[in-house]
């Protein structure tokens, strides 16, 4: 691809995705500093305690950002999707530090990356650049608070369910394709415990379980 169809690639991507980075200028400079990165399904794109080298704008595809606790145990927190921009870079970026969190391509996925080094002088010069910074930190918040009261307030068999109804409308599926392991990593149980609990979903009506992957019978997309 050449760098003149890239530049207006981005720029397609982001009246498409990102209408409310409105300004002119800062959508000139996005087009021409940043570039289209993509990663296939699985693909890890930042890991635990790499420094944080560019800001994503996802236009295509989801990806899943996960928190690696002191024991080793890893936590699903919450999807990115098009139109929205991992507020946990901001932060590393901005403190030069690394990263205290992981984010890997949920499917295949098409970002635009943006070096770190305009993070700043964008969020004075640009408007709707600090707008959209500060709306998707508020964002994150809500997800993160959701992802709390999960672990404090529900019980594991709704928390399952939640975790499934989230990851299907991630995908667009009523199937989700997933291991009784990875789905156990991500909630931070055991895989007896996850396997137990999809037996008694499935016993329910709401789940039918296949090889790797699990039917949703109650969802609604």
């Amino acid at each position: 691809m050449s760098m003149l169809t890239e530049v207006h690639q981005i720029k397609d991507y982001l009246r498409k995705y990102y209408p409310n980075i409105a300004e002119p200028g800062l959508q000139e400079e996005i087009a021409h500093h940043g570039k289209l990165m993509d990663f296939k399904a699985g693909e890890i794109i930042m890991d635990f305690g790499a420094y944080v080298k560019y800001i994503p704008l996802i236009v295509s595809g989801s990806i899943k950002v996960s928190r690696e606790g002191n024991d080793g145990q890893e936590i699903f927190l919450y999807y990115l999707q098009p139109g929205e921009s991992c507020t946990m870079s901001f932060t590393c970026c901005m403190m030069n530090k690394r990263s205290e969190i992981r984010t890997q391509a949920e499917e295949d996925t098409l970002l635009i990356a943006i070096p770190i080094r305009y993070m700043d002088e964008w969020m004075t010069r640009y408007q709707s650049w600090k707008n959209f910074v500060m709306t998707s930190y508020d964002q994150r918040m809500k997800e993160l608070i959701h992802t709390i009261d999960e672990i404090a307030f529900k019980k594991m068999d709704e928390r399952l369910l939640s975790y499934l109804k989230r990851k299907a409308e991630i995908s667009g599926s009523k199937t989700v394709h997933a291991t009784h392991q990875e789905i156990a990593y991500d909630l931070n149980a055991s895989r007896e415990a996850v396997s137990r609990l999809l037996k008694q979903l499935e016993h329910d009506g709401m789940v039918k379980l296949g090889r790797n992957k699990i039917e949703l019978m109650t969802l609604r997309l």
